[in-house]
């Protein structure tokens, strides 16, 4: 299936930089733009420029204050009172010249995604700069300055007036947006991550199912650490297809950090690039099921910047754009560019030789684990359908 797909890109998206030694680095942007260049998939007629986003449309979600405060710590004007009030100026979350501009530039991208879809009639659209889940209305918090994915949403359904089903599949609990819609019953939030007893947010769980009438439209899926491929996929997908089912979403948005494999520096899960193939597949078949094909997928975490995240984000443009996955051999001309720069040997493939991947002696009990929290976590579907 070949659609008409947008992909958000320019150098701007470049400056959401904290320093040389902190673990988000958006050169991964730049490293999975030149990946699908180099794969023949990508080229200047797919792309679409991002713009900052107003104050106005920060104020969709982010308290005036805040923002104002990102603007002051933006020139270094902000106290350090006001910074620790903000969560500015945190190891996570460090200040840097002209964060305010950066940060807009990613929610601009993000906004630019969505019209593209609702209102150019793109089927998809792609902006891996975005997916800054952890940032909430008057804090900074876990990387995440401004949280385009809920701006974008408030975006939607102010515009638009459209149902919308936000799918998280970061490691890290999508713990900003659950929170900015626990009381919506007409946006629906799902995020499958690695449990909090472990990994920061420390949130996500199973019984966290939203307020007042927005009850029953939070769902979690916290999977055990080491979780593998097929119970990681088995979960997704049984999860995304019985959520969308019972949700009937005019627009999927996805979220979609690469930190669930077992090379990432950060977390505990144990998936291969295998994962990386289905999350975007499914959405893909779904949206077009259920949502006459409108779905904006976002980046979001992922600190192996070199051998997993190009890889992973590379499989999301490559599906959304001719339906299929990308498979074999990994462009030489790719990896010259960047071996010599490169901390690590790059991938020559695809795929990964899972002969090197360490052997989970408890894999039987944590796929066991995940299933109970799959029955848990689906259980209010049985019971109550959307009218």
């Amino acid at each position: 299936m070949t659609c008409k797909s947008a992909f958000v890109y320019s150098n701007s998206l470049l400056n959401y930089h904290f320093h040389s030694d902190h673990p988000f680095n958006q050169k991964r942007v730049l490293l999975t733009k030149d990946l699908l260049e180099a794969s023949d998939i990508l080229d200047q007629t797919d792309m679409i420029k991002p713009r900052m986003a107003t104050e106005e449309e920060l104020a969709l979600f982010h308290d005036v204050p805040y923002i104002e405060a990102v603007k002051k710590a933006s020139k270094g004007l902000l106290s350090d009172k006001e910074a620790m009030e903000y969560g500015i100026g945190t190891e996570d979350t460090p200040i840097f010249s002209g964060m305010h501009e950066a940060s807009s530039y990613l929610v601009g991208a993000t906004l630019e995604a969505v019209d593209a879809v609702l209102e150019s009639n793109y089927d998809h659209a792609l902006n891996l700069g975005g997916g800054l889940h952890h940032g909430f209305k008057r804090k900074a918090s876990g990387f995440c300055i401004y949280n385009d994915g809920a701006i974008a949403i408030n975006y939607i359904r102010q515009k638009y007036n459209l149902r919308v089903l936000y799918v998280d599949t970061d490691a890290h609990h999508g713990d900003g947006v659950q929170w900015a819609f626990y009381d919506d019953p007409n946006v629906c939030t799902f995020s499958i991550h690695e449990t909090g007893r472990y990994l920061f947010p420390g949130t996500g769980n199973v019984n966290e199912r939203g307020i007042k009438e927005g009850h029953g439209y939070t769902f979690n899926l916290p999977i055990d650490a080491f979780t593998e491929d097929e119970s990681f996929i088995q979960l997704y997908k049984s999860a995304f297809e019985e959520i969308t089912s019972f949700f009937q979403p005019d627009v999927i948005v996805t979220q979609n950090g690469a930190d669930a494999h077992s090379l990432d520096p950060l977390t505990h899960l144990c998936a291969s690039m295998q994962i990386y193939e289905k999350i975007p597949s499914i959405a893909h078949q779904l949206a077009h099921t259920y949502c006459n094909g409108k779905w904006i997928a976002l980046g979001g975490g992922g600190y192996d910047i070199w051998r997993v995240v190009p890889r992973a984000w590379a499989q999301i443009w490559s599906i959304m754009k001719t339906g299929n996955k990308l498979e074999g051999e990994i462009p030489i001309t790719w990896q010259q560019k960047w071996n010599e720069e490169a901390t690590v040997s790059l991938p020559t493939t695809w795929h990964d030789d899972k002969s090197k991947f360490p052997t989970i002696p408890r894999k039987a009990e944590i796929t066991e684990k995940n299933e109970k929290v799959l029955e848990s976590a689906l259980k209010y579907t049985k019971n109550k359908r959307v009218l």
